[in-house]
């Protein structure tokens, strides 16, 4: 028997680069997975692409994660689809960088709305389900930007410091009904996002990784896997760093 078979799992962020890793590798251990992201063509395309490989294994959810009600809406939805949820991976996030000297307050809240509240309405949205679930599981996708902190990311940094405070504050609240709540500090990997960088920076950003490369997206979702698995029941509340040792 798979892993995660007869396990349901809602994935933020799915339609592209980490979250779609994650969710099709949910699926390859034989979860049924609920792809959620903000473009219907995105998490269309990512849900079709996994039930290419897997089939029946995974349905496509356009919601922005920072809408309250539309969340709140998807909790229903997704728990009328699949009967229950298992597994919670709050992975959407964006960036609008810039000094804080020239930030926009848009730029401020856009950036916060996604990457924080974002977390706060689907955890909202589905405690009472994952609660009553069997081997429930939250894994918050963080950054190292959250423990380091870096020029030009006030907002990032403060979005994605604050999610690992409140995976700590989710892991006590949820602990009574054995809801474990982690948080992943991925560090530079290899997307779309780190392709458009420029052969100096990369070099830049290598001569900081102890290990001498970036991390891929596969590494983020093994760990992932791991922290929703039944052999990781015993860890709650904890900061797990994926960066080649950036950051130790």
């Amino acid at each position: 028997m798979s892993r995660f078979e007869n396990k349901v799992v809602v994935v933020t962020g799915g339609g592209r680069g980490i979250g779609q890793e994650i969710a099709k590798a949910f699926a390859a251990e034989g979860a049924k997975v609920a792809v959620v992201s903000r473009s219907e063509s995105s998490c269309g395309a990512a849900a079709e692409a996994i039930n290419a490989e897997f089939p029946e294994s995974a349905k496509a959810y356009a919601v922005d994660v920072a809408n309250h009600d539309e969340v709140a809406a998807l909790g229903k939805q997704v728990v009328a689809d699949f009967g229950t949820v298992n597994i919670l991976v709050n992975n959407a996030g964006i960036t609008r960088d810039g000094l804080l000297m020239r930030m926009k307050e848009a730029d401020w809240d856009a950036v916060l709305d996604t990457n924080l509240k974002g977390a706060f309405n689907t955890v909202k949205a589905f405690q009472r389900t994952l609660m009553k679930a069997e081997d429930p599981r939250i894994v918050n996708i963080s950054s190292v930007i959250g423990l380091m902190g870096n020029a030009g990311q006030t907002n990032y940094a403060a979005s994605k410091a604050g999610l690992i405070g409140f995976s700590k504050a989710v892991a006590k609240e949820l602990a009574g009904r054995k809801v474990t709540c982690n948080a992943i500090a991925p560090g530079f990997i290899a997307t779309e996002m780190t392709d458009e960088l420029n052969d100096k920076v990369k070099d830049a950003i290598l001569g900081n990784i102890p290990l001498g490369e970036l991390g891929s997206t596969d590494d983020v979702a093994a760990l992932t896997l791991f922290l929703a698995s039944k052999e990781a029941r015993y860890i709650t509340g904890q900061v797990v760093a994926t960066d080649g040792g950036m950051t130790m």
